[in-house]
């Protein structure tokens, strides 16, 4: 009779968890992309250039799980549990600067770093922060990369710069959190690639 009693109780739990999934609504994560304007075209110059690859982005281990991530002190961060980048980040970003290097002027080719060595420099560079801040008064996002370029034959750092950017988020959902970053993204961008400078003296070899 116990052996029975049991037997229908755990039958009549089965079937009240299904009847739970199917009469309750079915959630799924909704994908947000950053969209970044594309860069002008490159102006004519005379001047010898050198070529550049670009690896592709680092950053921590917490920006590559795929969801928005927002931070509610300095030292503690949480994740969005239905709100997800339907991109990598660091892809994202990586695509997004060798397309604005290659519209600065500054270099001959600029292409994604394939691990050959014909080119002059390396760019290397690393996404710090792409987060919501929810502590230090109001809502708000920041975007944070650094970047350096390395002399392929000589390996010689000949450029190093990190850059920061953080924007008030005025419509407090996701979609307008992600707007900003979105804002900040491409602010954080312009100031890395237009800071890039590479010393005269040093021409590419592979030039006329």
């Amino acid at each position: 009779m116990k052996r029975h009693f049991t037997v229908v109780l755990t039958t009549l739990a089965i079937s009240l968890a299904l009847a739970g999934c199917m009469g309750g609504k079915v959630k799924y994560p909704a994908y947000y992309t950053l969209q970044v304007p594309p860069a002008p075209d490159s102006p004519p110059t005379e001047t010898a250039r050198p070529s550049l690859a670009v690896r592709e982005f680092a950053s921590p281990g917490y920006l590559r799980q795929g969801a928005i991530v927002y931070r509610v002190s300095p030292e503690q961060i949480g994740f969005y549990d239905y709100h997800r980048w339907a991109m990598d980040p660091r892809e994202f970003v990586t695509s997004a600067v060798v397309n604005r290097l290659r519209g600065s002027g500054t270099f001959s080719a600029v292409k994604l770093y394939d691990g050959r060595s014909d080119v002059d420099y390396i760019f290397s560079g690393r996404l710090e922060k792409l987060e919501e801040l929810d502590y230090g008064g109001g809502v708000r996002v920041e975007v944070a990369m650094s970047a350096q370029i390395t002399n392929l034959k000589t390996g010689t750092m000949v450029w190093t710069n990190a850059v920061d950017d953080v924007e008030k988020v005025e419509q407090h959902n996701v979609p307008g959190i992600v707007s900003e970053m979105n804002r900040a993204m491409e602010r954080s961008i312009g100031k890395l690639v237009s800071s890039v400078h590479i010393p005269q003296a040093v021409t590419s070899e592979r030039q006329p």
